[in-house]
């Protein structure tokens, strides 16, 4: 058996000198390690070309995602599971000459946590993207950041990006507007029950609380801060407004809590920044994202939360 120690350092020099970073060659590694693990090593890279001679065989979306899954990882790598990635079949037989070369005794399995810690890797390193069009409006622009939140949360089991979206750019709005310093930066994963907080954001008398999910518990929050004399913010999504401002109503308090969306909110301090021309847009959304990834950076480990303008 092959050292574990060893075999890393193989793989990482295999990985740096082939280029095995991006989703198509990842694909073909997580592919090729699951066959070599089914019918075991040697492989004949020339039975793994489809009768055509264009393809890798078994390459595609569903084997890629079916080995990700076994690691807990539903997110999408490549929709087509790198088929018709140029170079993909170099990459097979340059891999499974590799492969070969190590033996029968080597650890399939380590391999394949190998490639899976790479395919995280190539994910985390991907932040999100805001689109600068002319023809959206600043709302538009906020929705489609919380889509491509929601899509990774889905794809992510056990990941809240979009409630983490939420709060850090409520978070960056507060210093945008109010300064930087007003107010405490939390990881998303610091409940505020545990840390002593009685909300997400406080300023002065103010408790602002931001959900993308409102329910009974965060409206039973802002009822304690009433009672303590405090007035609370409830940050939402524009779709959630309507759900939060019944939950208020039912408890009796939507007249004395303010319920807001995020996407107006972003708008609004657009406006309040950059005024309303085009530059000035350009320019208050730019700081508005540079205030955010830098709470990113202050407050949690996944980089792929940080967005990217272009």
């Amino acid at each position: 058996m092959v050292d574990n120690v060893e075999l890393g350092t193989k793989l990482s020099a295999f990985a740096a000198k082939h280029g095995f970073r991006g989703k198509g060659p990842l694909s073909v590694a997580l592919v090729i390690t699951d066959r070599a693990g089914r019918e075991g090593l040697p492989l004949d890279s020339d039975r793994l070309v489809t009768p055509r001679g264009g393809q890798v065989c078994g390459l595609g979306r569903g084997p890629v995602q079916k080995v990700l899954l076994r690691h807990g990882i539903r997110r999408v790598l490549a929709k087509e599971g790198g088929r018709t990635s140029r170079g993909s079949l170099d990459n097979m037989r340059e891999y499974v000459a590799f492969l070969n070369a190590l033996g029968a005794q080597a650890d399939l399995e380590t391999v394949e946590a190998f490639w899976v810690d790479r395919v995280r890797e190539f994910f985390a390193a991907r932040p999100l993207r805001m689109r600068l069009d002319a023809g959206m409006g600043v709302q538009a622009i906020v929705r489609d950041l919380i889509d491509q939140a929601s899509k990774r949360e889905m794809e992510a089991t056990g990941r809240w990006y979009v409630g983490t979206l939420l709060q850090h750019l409520t978070g960056a709005l507060i210093d945008c507007c109010l300064g930087a310093g007003c107010v405490a930066h939390h990881s998303s994963s610091s409940a505020d029950s545990v840390s002593g907080r009685k909300a997400d954001f406080e300023v002065d008398i103010t408790a602002v609380h931001v959900t993308s999910a409102p329910g009974e518990s965060v409206i039973g929050r802002c009822a304690e801060n009433l009672k303590d004399g405090m007035r609370p913010v409830l940050v939402v999504r524009g779709r959630s407004v309507r759900t939060a401002t019944d939950l208020a109503s039912r408890e009796g308090i939507d007249e004395r809590v303010d319920v807001v969306a995020i996407e107006q909110a972003v708008a609004i301090a657009v406006f309040c920044l950059g005024g309303l021309t085009t530059e000035g847009r350009k320019a208050a959304l730019n700081r508005i994202v540079d205030c955010y990834n830098e709470i990113v950076d202050k407050v949690e480990t996944d980089p792929s939360l940080k967005i990217r303008i272009g």
